[in-house]
This record gives C-alpha cells, sequence and structure tokens, in this order.
C-alpha cells in the first residue's frame, strides 16, 4: 500500500508539473509547425508541378496552333497531316476543333468524337479567344489539360485545339515526396515528444527532490541538503537552498543556545529570590537579619531587571528596522557617556583618560556611537581594581576612525579571549555576579559595531587589564568652494 501510495502520489506531482504542461505545449506547437511545414511544403510542389506542365503543355498547344495557323479552314484530312508531321507530342489526347466546335480530330481510338461537338468548357472558353490551362492531382497522377484558339492569317477564328495529359510519373513523384514528408514529421514529431516526455520527468524530478527538502525543512530538519549539481535555475535555486538551510541551522542553534542561557541566567536569581523568601517565611528572624535578606531580594531583583532590558536591546537590534544613517562627529558623545560615569569611577578611584581628536567622522545609525561607548566604558569600571586606570581614545588612523577603551583592570585571559562577545560569556562567572555583569553588554557592542559595518577586537594590554579597539571606516566631508 505504501509502495501504491507513492506512485500516486508521483502521478499525482507528475501531472501537475508546470514542466509537464509546458513540454504538452510545446509538443502541440511543434505538431502546429510540422502541420503547417507539411501543408505548405506539399502545396508549393504541387505549384511547381502544375506551372512547370503547363508551361510543357502550352508549349505542345502553341506547336499545333502555330501548324494549323496557315489553312483556311480546318478539315479532318488536312489536320491528320499535319499532326502527322509534328510526330509525338506526347499527350494523352489531342482534340482539334472548327469554329462551331465541332471535332475535326481526336486522337482517341475508343470513344473518338471526331465529328460530334465538344462542349469542355476549355474548348468553350477558347472559342471565345482565350487561352485555358486547367491542371489538377488526383492523387495517383497529375491530370492537365490546354486549350487555344486558332487563327489564320486573316485573323479569322477557325478553331481550337485542346491537350490533355494523365502524368502518372508525376503523380507518383508527388505521391512519393508527401508520403515522405509525413514520415519525417511523424519520425520527428515522436522525437521531439519523447525526448519533452523525458527532460519534463528529469526537470520533475529535480523539482521533486527540491519540494521534499522543503518539506523536510518545514518540519525542522535543518541538516538536510540538495544534492544537485549544475548552473541552471535549479542548481541555483537548489543551492541558495543549502544555504537558507545553514543559515537556519545556524540561527536555530544560537536561538537553542540562547534559551538555554537565558533560562540559566534568569533561573539562579529567581532560585535566590525564593530562597530568600522563603527563609523569611519559615524562620523567624530579628529585623536586621530581614532587612539583610530583603535587601539581597531587592539586588536580585536588580540582577532580573537588567538581564531583562539587555535582552530587550538585543532583540531591538535583530528585529527593529535599520534606521537612517547620520553622519557625525563620534567626539562628543563619546565624552557624553564617560562624564556620564565619571562619578562611578570616582566612587573606585579610577583615574580616567580621555583623548578625542577632531575631524573624525563618521556615518552611523541613531545613537549606536552612544551605546558602545557607554557599554565598554561601563564594563572597564565595573572589572577595573580600585584606584586603576581607565582611557579613552578616538583617533583617525588613515582611512579609518579608530576608538580605544582600555583598562588596568582584572583582565580576559588568553583562551577567553574569542569567546567574550558570545551572548551571556562570562569569564568569571561569580565575580561577574558580583560585579553585576550579566554577559549580555560586549554581545551588544558587537552587534552595534557590524550594524555600522566596523569591526571591534580584544586583546590583553602589556600594563595588564584589557583593550577594546573598535574600527569605523572613515566619512570625509567636502567643503564646498
Amino acid at each position: 500500500m505504501a509502495t501504491i501510495s507513492k506512485l500516486k502520489r508521483r502521478l499525482l506531482l507528475l501531472r501537475s508539473s508546470s514542466q509537464i504542461r509546458y513540454a504538452l505545449t510545446y509538443v502541440l506547437i511543434t505538431a502546429v509547425v510540422l502541420v503547417f511545414l507539411n501543408v505548405y511544403t506539399a502545396s508549393t510542389t504541387r505549384d511547381m508541378m502544375f506551372r512547370s506542365k503547363e508551361v510543357s503543355l502550352q508549349g505542345k498547344v502553341q506547336l499545333v496552333v502555330s501548324s494549323l495557323a496557315g489553312l483556311e479552314r480546318l478539315s479532318g484530312d488536312n489536320v491528320a497531316q499535319v499532326i502527322a508531321l509534328l510526330g509525338d507530342l506526347d499527350a494523352n489526347r489531342v482534340t482539334v476543333t472548327d469554329a462551331t466546335g465541332k471535332a475535326v480530330y481526336d486522337s482517341l481510338t475508343k470513344d473518338n468524337a471526331t465529328g460530334r461537338m465538344i462542349l469542355f468548357s476549355e474548348v468553350v472558353t477558347a472559342l471565345q479567344g482565350n487561352v485555358v490551362f486547367y491542371c489538377v492531382y488526383d492523387g495517383a497522377a497529375l491530370e492537365s489539360r490546354a486549350c487555344m484558339p486558332i487563327y489564320n492569317g486573316s485573323d479569322q477564328l477557325i478553331g481550337s485545339v485542346y491537350l490533355m495529359e494523365y502524368d502518372t510519373d508525376l503523380g507518383a513523384v508527388i505521391a512519393a515526396l508527401e508520403m515522405n514528408l509525413v514520415r519525417i514529421s511523424l519520425v520527428l514529431g515522436t522525437a521531439i515528444v519523447l525526448f519533452s516526455i523525458l527532460f519534463a520527468l528529469i526537470f520533475s524530478r529535480r523539482m521533486r527532490l527540491i519540494l521534499d527538502s522543503i518539506q523536510l525543512l518545514r518540519e525542522g530538519e535543518y541538516t538536510h541538503r540538495i544534492a544537485l549539481w549544475g548552473h541552471d535555475e535549479v542548481g541555483v535555486l537548489a543551492e541558495e537552498f543549502n544555504k537558507l538551510t545553514e543559515r537556519l541551522r545556524t540561527s536555530e542553534a544560537t536561538r537553542q543556545q540562547f534559551v538555554s542561557d537565558a533560562s540559566h541566567e534568569l533561573k539562579t536569581p529567581l532560585a535566590s529570590i525564593k530562597l530568600l523568601s522563603d527563609s523569611i517565611l519559615q524562620n523567624e528572624m530579628d529585623m536586621d537579619t530581614v532587612r539583610e535578606f530583603v535587601g539581597d531580594i531587592g539586588n536580585e531583583a536588580d540582577r532580573l531587571t537588567r538581564i531583562a532590558q539587555k535582552l530587550l536591546e538585543l532583540n531591538r537590534l535583530e528585529d527593529a528596522p535599520k534606521e537612517d544613517f547620520v553622519v557625525m562627529e563620534p567626539g562628543p558623545v563619546v565624552e557624553k557617556a564617560v562624564r556620564l560615569l565619571t562619578p562611578l569611577a570616582q566612587l573606585r578611584q579610577i583615574r580616567l583618560e580621555t583623548k578625542l581628536d577632531p575631524d573624525c567622522t563618521v556615518v552611523t545609525r541613531g545613537d549606536d556611537i552612544y551605546q558602545m561607548a557607554f557599554n565598554l566604558v561601563e564594563n572597564a569600571i565595573k572589572y577595573n581594581v580600585d584606584g586603576g586606570y581607565l582611557g579613552v581614545f578616538l583617533q583617525r588612523k588613515g582611512e579609518d576612525v579608530v576608538l580605544i577603551v582600555e583598562d588596568s583592570g582584572i583582565g580576559i585571559p588568553e583562551e577567553s579571549l574569542p569567546y567574550v562577545f558570545d551572548r551571556f560569556y562570562r569569564v568569571d562567572k561569580a565575580r561577574s555576579r558580583q560585579a553585576g555583569g550579566s554577559g549580555l553588554g560586549l554581545s551588544i557592542v558587537h552587534d552595534l559595531v557590524e550594524r555600522n559595518y566596523g569591526t571591534v577586537t580584544v586583546e590583553q594590554r602589556e600594563e595588564g587589564g584589557t583593550r577594546f579597539t573598535l574600527t569605523f571606516p572613515f566619512f570625509g566631508m567636502e567643503e564646498e568652494t
């Protein structure tokens, strides 16, 4: 039953395939063209045969007319003598009539019409002074008739000459030619149909493979790949599909990791809040201890708030529509962020050193520069040592604008440097929680830098601590002259 169902499914797909419809349309168009070519070729061939026969038969009639034109009147004897002198005219019938339409000579031995009135339409028309030719193909032979009036030396109509040929040889040539055309057309048509069906099946198989892959993708199978080669549209589609599945796989892995990390980060403060609140409810405590526990609950709640704000910020960066670019000097913006965090640095007696060069114009979006500077300076203060050093420098290097934030803090181990921009990654989890870190600040900085077509690197300082370097393209402003 499964095999039958699969076969039915394939037949349904084949029947509804656009390529099959295109192939049938192509076959139909080809059939129409072949029929037209057959009809046109056969008609043209017959016309050529007819013209050839007309020239030949009228030449013979003209010869007889020229020979009889010298006679004053037509009689059976003198016409027979002239015809005998002309020899074999290679015609099936030669009939000569007088001016009244009575036959004075007829070459037929059976059903000879001599002495009788000839009422052929050709003869009647010729006795009216016209030259007549008629030819028809009856499927077996080419029947041709020609008739011409006869005038004597005084331009007096004295009769007519009628010739008829029944040419089976030319008829056989026409029949053979038309039969060959039909055979060739049938062979070509059959070949076209077979090749069209073959190409349709091949194309349908390739498209069916892509459709099956899309169904697997819809079911969450992000590791599936399409093994199709070629540079045509289907090959490009398969390649783009593989790129899409790879991106979806990466996104899904990132999403799962993000959910796992977020759940873990949120679980810790929630567990602390639960434990502290249960301790207050289940144990008898003095007010000082209660206040201490409530304070700890507040700290954990603040930590939850910070994590939620960071997550919302990351979500905004990923999903929000891109803002328009603005051209700006980053110096005043960086100075504002440093000024806002200076009181926090003074509490820990951290020495601040800033040098913000002018003429460092960049193109950025919204307040991205401010957020990057604020996060880096805040991190440098949080993870610094009391009485330490914090340096913020903005300078132009060639075609780049470089923002450096360095500190003399606890530093980052060499093995952790490649991961500091990963979400929820923290070098020292205990110390990070103590400093109120969520492991998301540097991820936000990384995403903001990439959004502004820049790069960010991190390294250890020789004097101890960490140095973050942000590099952006310089946007030179041309002055109007």
